[in-house]
């Protein structure tokens, strides 16, 4: 929310600016031309030996002048731009200046597995100097293990950086099987870079002679996508030119680094985004509510720092939601094998805990909190996501 307050003030300031700037230019403009017609007036005038009185045209000039750059009108634009600039520059220091230690509580962490997660971290990019460092350091023996697949994985996109895929081809090969289980086409994406490299390079016989080798065994599941690159071949040496220059963008090279480590970690049972670089990016994004309920419960500081649970919701993206969550929305309580979501007869959800608080332990019928309809706990029926 705040954010998009910062935005909304940004575009209000920049509508301003624009505004004062235009107006500012076109009296500019306008005032030049009025100078200048009133130069080839007087040059005119002395040119055809006439006397021309010069006071009153320069009177003249002086009132249309005024006319078109009135002072008090420009220095009203111009006070209308800096206090909006001034609220701007205030709302940012609100927003970015904050004392974030307001929202800290202290939860028992096992910092052992935290240690890990740093460690798994550095090893994920690239910083295995680094990783090594911090493992020695925090006693996390364990993490090495961690580190060797990434060393191969690094390894990988540092050759398909250099435009060498074979390094890449190989992996892929050894883990044809699995790859083809999570019905991943990383191998044969791999392959087709490859052809259009030898045909750009190359020759079309060996662009040729790689297809009938390595992407005829393909022909049966991507015939659309090889009839494609056999196409290419007719376009040798104009590739840039055809139908099929798309596959020439460089971009290509980024989507397989992509794909390559996506599939990657895949194998090696790990997300795809680091889960510390997830955590944080959460962190942030929750803060500002974290900081706003701080501020609420300023006078019950305490309270704050022993809750076991929120009492509002901290809204995140969905590339934070990983999983189906549902949170009663009586007790507030996360969903649980133990205390499942259950459907009412008039269709809201409650969780099974909050339903036998309402009916006594299945004793009598209550009223649904959302509507007037009457609901007897036995009709109740268990939710899965």
């Amino acid at each position: 929310m705040e954010l998009r307050n910062n935005k909304d003030t940004f575009d209000h300031v920049t509508k301003k600016q624009k505004l004062c700037s235009s107006k500012l230019n076109e009296a500019m403009d306008q005032t030049g031309q009025e100078i200048e017609r009133a130069l080839v007036e007087l040059q005119t005038a002395d040119a055809n030996n006439s006397h021309p009185d010069h006071k009153s045209l320069l009177a003249e000039l002086k009132a249309k002048l005024k006319d078109i750059a009135h002072l008090g009108q420009l220095e009203g634009m111009q006070k209308e731009l800096n206090v909006a600039l001034s609220k701007y520059t205030k709302q940012l220091e609100k927003s970015f200046n904050q004392d974030i230690s307001r929202a800290y509580r202290n939860v028992d962490f096992d910092m052992h597995t935290v240690d890990q997660i740093i460690a798994g971290h550095l090893y994920r990019q690239g910083l295995f100097d680094i990783g090594d460092c911090f493992a020695n350091e925090a006693g996390v023996q364990e993490s090495a293990a961690v580190k060797s697949p990434f060393i191969e994985m690094h390894h990988i996109l540092k050759a398909i950086k250099s435009l060498n895929l074979d390094p890449a081809l190989k992996w892929a090969a050894a883990n044809r099987e699995q790859l083809k289980q999570k019905g991943s086409d990383l191998e044969l994406k791999l392959l087709r870079q490859q052809y259009i490299e030898i045909l750009q390079k190359r020759s079309r016989d060996e662009a040729l002679k790689h297809a009938r080798t390595f992407l005829a065994p393909f022909a049966s599941t991507h015939m659309a996508e090889i009839q494609k690159l056999m196409a290419c071949l007719l376009w040798a040496g104009k590739l840039d030119s055809s139908p099929y220059s798309d596959l020439l963008s460089p971009n290509n090279w980024d989507e397989l680094s992509e794909e390559l480590t996506r599939e990657f970690c895949n194998l090696l049972g790990q997300p795809f985004e680091s889960p510390l670089s997830m955590t944080v990016a959460a962190g942030v994004q929750g803060l500002p509510t974290l900081l706003k309920l701080t501020s609420v419960m300023a006078g019950k500081r305490q309270e704050w720092l022993s809750m076991k649970q929120l009492p509002v919701p901290v809204e995140l993206d969905r590339e934070f939601q990983f999983h189906t969550v549902f949170v009663c929305p009586v007790s507030r309580d996360q969903a649980t094998e133990e205390n499942p979501a259950m459907l009412m007869p008039c269709g809201h959800v409650l969780c099974k805990q909050s339903i036998m608080k309402l009916s006594k332990g299945n004793t009598k019928s209550f009223k649904c909190p959302y509507c007037p309809t009457a609901v007897d706990s036995v009709q109740c029926k268990q939710l899965y996501f």
